[in-house]
């Protein structure tokens, strides 16, 4: 067997510790280390509040998916995502043009030094909190004593996905949820009775917000614009809306897509009841939901 002399031996060490070793960080590989984490930074705060975040999870598991096809060297699938790739990007800037105009025109205003380590405090406090027995109690109680006099009502609580785009089109509110400020809000011939209300864990962020209507063909014709825009904003997030019917006094409820109309208080009490955070401060949703509406299909 052929033995190694040291001069060899000296030589691999060598190598190894060449590949091993860290380059000499200057000045400027700080600053830019700085400037890019801070320009990734701001990017990920503005998609967190709004619709891009539910897209920006969707690329990072296509990105996964493509490596995985490249490991296992999945050929086919790495030419179709490779392919594909360009015209997503296109896709993904018209779809979100006016989001990314809106983060531009934010840019511009923005005083850079003052508020570049900044976060938006009330956008992201309320969505920490959690949706409490109080609060299900105070928006119940506003709900059917609006629908006693038939005060309409919209109010959207937000879930997971982020609804800064539409809080945005209101007027900021912040308050503590009850339902005093609710009928107060929606009392007729008042500034902030027309539009949505949304909020956000136990506080109301805003009033008088603009919704998007949906397409559905399943609206009845006798449902109004409430109703149309309830089932709007449940189809582009999962929050769920509660509308009051200012024809009937009726309470409904979206969620998902669907309308559940001339819901009695116990049914709207035991539907909100999902929304609460469990002992360890995480809600598994949509396993409650999912749950929620399998015990709904074998009722009938």
């Amino acid at each position: 067997m052929q033995l190694i002399s040291i001069g060899q031996f000296h030589k691999v060490i060598e190598k190894y510790l060449y590949w091993l070793s860290l380059p000499s960080i200057g000045f400027t590989d700080i600053l830019e280390i700085i400037i890019i984490s801070v320009i990734v930074y701001q990017m990920l705060k503005w998609v967190q509040l709004t619709r891009a975040w539910t897209l920006f999870k969707g690329i990072i598991m296509l990105l996964l998916f493509a490596l995985f096809a490249a490991i296992f060297q999945l050929n086919t699938i790495s030419w179709l995502l490779s392919n594909s790739l360009s015209v997503g990007i296109t896709a993904a800037i018209i779809i979100f043009q006016p989001e990314l105009r809106r983060a531009l025109e934010q840019l511009g205003r923005k005083k850079i030094f003052s508020n570049i380590f900044s976060f938006s405090a009330g956008e992201y406090e309320g969505r920490q909190s959690a949706f409490t027995e109080k609060t299900i109690n105070e928006v119940v109680r506003a709900s059917y004593e609006m629908g006693e006099v038939k005060t309409g009502a919209l109010i959207v609580i937000e879930q997971n996905v982020a609804l800064g785009e539409y809080v945005r089109t209101g007027i900021s509110i912040d308050g503590l949820v009850t339902s005093q400020l609710l009928i107060n809000i929606f009392e007729h011939n008042t500034p902030l009775h027309d539009g949505a209300v949304i909020i956000r864990g136990n506080r109301i962020v805003s009033a008088t917000c603009y919704l998007p209507l949906t397409d559905s063909m399943d609206i009845g014709k006798e449902l109004g614009t409430r109703h149309r825009a309830a089932v709007g904003i449940s189809e582009v997030s999962d929050s769920l809306t509660i509308i009051v019917s200012e024809e009937t006094g009726a309470v409904s409820l979206a969620k998902d897509g669907r309308l559940y109309k001339h819901l009695q208080k116990e049914e709207l009490v035991e539907k909100l009841q999902q929304l609460k955070v469990d002992d360890t401060g995480n809600a598994d949703v949509f396993k409650k939901w999912k749950d929620l509406l399998r015990n709904e299909k074998s009722e009938k």
